[in-house]
């Protein structure tokens, strides 16, 4: 097979998506063919995507790699357009990986099986199309695509008020796309060109004042799935009511959906609007890392204390995107992997503990540990990684972004050190609230009442194998981490120091002029 001209990235989306039309044709009664079908499915389509990263991506080229492009409406230059870079790649392999296990978790669904997993695959395509598309209106379908499985998966298997988290999760994140679909529309019909291509979008001569109405337009769309305060409130609602496969592609992937976005469109393609506006981002950052984990330490029920922690943990990311320096956005992607798996290895824990207690209520636990040994062992594992103990992922991510800010010549002194104060304040609080969470669920005396009611057995191998996959790459990643960062090391190089270029100051190597409010940028 000649690799190089194989479309790697037009079959690990398509392949899903497809693949999903024919389970409601498979020969099933109970379930158990359609969830080894969707099983397979995402194996198959995560060696591909492995095997596209060997054969087909360069770690020192920082441009689009694995391009394809085929035409769709040429009159309008609309494109099927794909293509990798430092930016996409590590996501694209997150998504694989993730979506994997999370089929894997899904195995105890009974309720409508062909359903939950015809849904499961086709945001699997869905989601790698968000990182792989290279144009604009693609992009907007795509972004839209993976909305409606969510929504279903949320309002058919969640909670008592599933109606409730599932209508409010697509009223805030559809709102949010409409920002999207305008700006797409208002760049590509500016000029003398019509295009939505990416690349071309991001030649275009924008003046200032138009790249600023963008660059907010973008910003809200991006703050509601990253999310960013105050436009979070979906995201405890949602994660209070998910299953545990739904838990994981929330704070696995799509999260990460916003993360990506505001670096690709908003960094990549309006720099200096974005000079103009990281002064926002790194307040809006500390304001997540702060207020969510403030309001964890509030949180009775489990899995919105662990909502909240993800929210917290997420405004790294926008201080490292907003750092202009090289270690600070290694860091934010750092952080989006990073992030991604122990989100997920957490929220699977979550459910795993609901399964056996049937209470999320902190107060209704106590001791469990005593029963569950080994679930005890893994959840406290997964929460060492969160509150960023050295060796794990977590650790490096932060410390990258906190030293890539700390050392950014973009902001003066004074507003540098109350941001790195808040956000060591931040790097505190974790590891309070996740230890005290801890001791109220495993340690202590055990709850005869709970303990009467439930039979509480410990952690399955299938539960065990889910975990140990996730801990190999956060423990692998914190141990070494230029095996990711290696990935998109030149491709962000190359992006800081376009964002660098537009700022004069900063450009001409002169003494740092960003102050608080906004950086000076001539037109």
């Amino acid at each position: 097979m000649n690799t190089a001209n194989f479309p790697w990235l037009t079959t690990i989306i398509l392949l899903p998506i497809a693949a999903s039309l024919l389970i409601p044709i498979l020969p099933d009664k109970d379930g158990k063919v359609v969830r080894w079908y969707s099983l397979i499915v995402g194996l198959v389509d995560f060696a591909l995507i492995v095997a596209a990263f060997y054969f087909g991506y360069d770690f020192s080229n920082p441009n689009l790699q694995l391009v394809e492009s085929y035409p769709w409406v040429p009159q309008l230059d609309l494109n099927w357009s794909v293509g990798a870079d430092g930016l996409s790649m590590p996501l694209i392999i997150l998504t694989g990986f993730i979506t994997t296990l999370a089929t894997l978790a899904a195995w105890p669904v009974t309720l409508k099986p062909r359903l939950f997993y015809f849904l499961l695959l086709a945001m699997y395509g869905g989601q790698i199309a968000v990182f792989a598309v290279q144009d604009m209106l693609l992009f907007f379908l795509v972004w839209e695509l993976e909305l409606i499985p969510v929504y279903l998966l949320l309002a058919i298997w969640g909670g008592k008020k599933r109606q409730y988290a599932a209508t409010k999760f697509i009223l805030y994140t559809a709102g949010g796309s409409l920002f999207i679909l305008v700006a797409a529309l208002t760049m590509a019909f500016y000029g003398d060109t019509v295009t939505f291509d990416l690349q071309s979008l991001a030649a275009k001569n924008l003046a200032l004042n138009f790249q600023l109405f963008l660059y907010a337009a973008l910003l809200i769309a991006y703050a509601v799935k990253l999310p960013i305060i105050p436009l979070h409130t979906w995201l405890p609602d949602a994660h209070g009511e998910a299953t545990a496969p739904v838990h994981m592609l929330l704070a696995g992937i799509l999260l990460k959906m916003g993360g990506y976005a505001l670096v690709r469109m908003n960094a990549q393609m309006l720099p200096d609007a974005h000079a103009f506006f990281a002064p926002v981002l790194v307040i809006l950052g500390v304001v997540n890392i702060i207020y969510a984990a403030l309001t964890s330490f509030a949180q009775r029920n489990l899995k919105r204390k662990i909502a909240y922690s993800s929210i917290s943990h997420m405004g790294f990311v926008t201080i490292g995107i907003a750092s202009f320096t090289d270690l600070g956005l290694n860091g934010a992607i750092l952080q989006m992997v990073s992030h991604g798996l122990i989100g997920a290895s957490l929220f699977f824990l979550v459910g795993a503990t609901y399964d056996r207690t049937h209470t999320l209520m902190l107060d209704e636990m106590g001791g469990v540990g005593k029963k569950m040994g080994k679930i005890f062992a893994m959840f406290t594992t997964c929460s060492m990684a969160s509150l960023a103990l050295p060796g794990m992922s977590g650790f490096v991510a932060e410390l990258m972004v906190f030293v890539g800010f700390a050392t950014s010549d973009a902001y003066n002194p004074t507003f540098k050190l109350i941001v790195i104060i808040l956000m060591a304040v931040g790097v505190i609080l974790t590891p309070i609230y996740l230890l005290s969470m801890l001791r109220e669920i495993f340690y202590g005396k055990e709850n005869e009442e709970l303990i009467s009611q439930q039979k509480l057995i410990d952690a399955e191998p299938r539960e065990i194998f889910i975990i140990a996959c996730l801990l190999v790459p956060i423990i692998g990643i914190g141990l070494y981490p230029k095996i990711l960062t290696q990935i998109y090391d030149s491709t962000t190089v190359q992006l800081t120091a376009r964002l660098r270029d537009s700022v004069p100051t900063l450009a001409q190597d002169k003494v740092p002029a960003v102050s608080i409010a906004a950086p000076e940028i001539g037109n």
